[in-house]
């Protein structure tokens, strides 16, 4: 399905507010309440809209620190990626994961209380991942600048 301008008025509406009512992103799109409402129906039906979710705030919950961990594997066999991948997915501190193309294999987004608690981190969690030959961590000073929401062009 193509997707037309009301349905990227109402992506981009949706991903700055996730919990407005129908009634007042029907209003933000200037389409009735019910066709704003099938309409999003269709875009969750159709896998637009994966989820809604709340996002929290890590330095709230005690959580300040953001650490990037750069991991190359000893091989790149299906076997290795899975195995990591798979192990990688069941640490609850590591908020990212992607394969890359460059000089490491993977790039993790890892949340900490602070040093200590990632140096915990690396000891039982990364330490221990499969296959891994090289890791290197680098921790963010400040977050600069930081969103969820994915360009959504419309005219």
């Amino acid at each position: 399905m193509a997707l037309d301008t009301i349905d990227r008025r109402i992506l981009a509406a949706l991903q700055r507010k996730g919990r407005m009512s129908n009634a007042e992103l029907s209003d933000k799109v200037n389409l009735s309440a019910s066709a704003c409402h099938r309409r999003v129906q269709r875009l969750e039906a159709e896998g637009y809209i994966r989820d809604y979710v709340a996002l929290l705030d890590a330095r709230k919950l005690g959580m300040p620190t953001t650490v990037f961990v750069e991991i190359t594997l000893q091989g790149q066999a299906d076997e290795l990626l899975e195995a990591f991948e798979k192990a990688v997915s069941r640490i609850p501190d590591v908020l990212e994961c992607h394969l890359m193309a460059g000089t490491a294999d993977y790039i993790l987004k890892v949340v900490a209380e602070d040093t200590e608690d990632f140096a915990r981190i690396h000891r039982q969690h990364l330490a221990r991942l499969p296959g891994v030959a090289q890791m290197q961590s680098s921790f963010a000073l400040r977050t600069v600048f930081k969103t969820t929401a994915l360009p959504v062009e419309f005219s």
